[in-house]
């Protein structure tokens, strides 16, 4: 044959298209998860805040798809129900509390916003993989959608003692949320526990950090920056729907 080397490479080139650099996994788990959510948002002009908390819970999904030297790789998702929003720290020029005028109460100010948010996580973890522990870390985008949104406050808004106030910003106060939709991008570490025909136990701590903003940010628009944070605690348990022959 005149060309040996391109006989060669056509008769390899199959092999060449199903090789892996590792070791082939195919395990699929569903599951549930639920935890702690402590929010703010990063208001410009600036509104001075504590953490707002709230609760999460939503089911998991993973899919294991290789083991790249140690490190087992898979796509993680998730669907949740999360109660973000804000909390704000009204104190006047010495840090303490402003009282009301009127109730002769400290004043509280809180915002709940409540989203079904749907993270997807590039998975890498370490460790034991049927039996023991494993160490991982997740990032990715995650997309999310306001169901509705619902205040608390101790005094009434004509009757804020705004004179006091170290922060005197107060517009938020009249503004719905404009912008139901929400994105950004989440990362975190955590452990898992696996044992066989059981399932896997995780906890993990992730940090959101929002790319879209709640109220309009264009030059007419009141806010230039309404981004949501938020820090995670969650507890996830995952079973097996498929597994890797071993």
């Amino acid at each position: 044959m005149k060309h040996p080397l391109l006989s060669l490479f056509l008769l390899f080139y199959p092999l060449l298209l199903t090789a892996q650099v590792g070791s082939h996994r195919n395990e699929f788990a569903v599951g549930v998860n639920g935890g702690y959510v402590l929010s703010n948002v990063g208001f410009v002009p600036k509104v001075t805040q504590t953490f707002h908390g709230g609760m999460t819970g939503g089911v998991s999904f993973r899919y294991i798809s290789e083991k790249y030297f140690q490190t087992l790789c898979s796509i993680h998702a998730e669907i949740n129900y999360v109660q973000a929003g804000w909390k704000e720290d009204i104190v006047n020029l010495q840090n303490e509390p402003v009282l009301n005028k009127n109730t002769g109460l400290a004043e509280e100010y809180s915002r709940t916003i409540n989203y079904i948010q749907v993270p997807v996580f590039a998975h890498l973890a370490w460790g034991k993989e049927q039996r023991g522990f494993q160490f991982f870390f997740q990032a990715g985008p995650q997309f999310g959608y306001m169901l509705n949104e619902s205040t608390q406050m101790n005094f009434e808004l004509n009757q804020a003692n705004v004179q006091d106030r170290a922060n005197t910003e107060t517009t938020q106060y009249k503004m719905p949320v404009e912008h139901k939709f929400d994105y950004g991008i989440v990362t975190g570490i955590g452990v898992e526990y696996s044992l066989p025909k059981v399932g896997h136990l995780l906890l993990d701590a992730r940090y959101y950090y929002g790319l879209g903003n709640l109220y309009g940010d264009t030059k007419r628009d009141y806010f230039a920056r309404s981004n949501l944070s938020n820090i995670q605690l969650r507890l996830s348990y995952l079973f097996d729907i498929t597994t890797t022959t071993k």
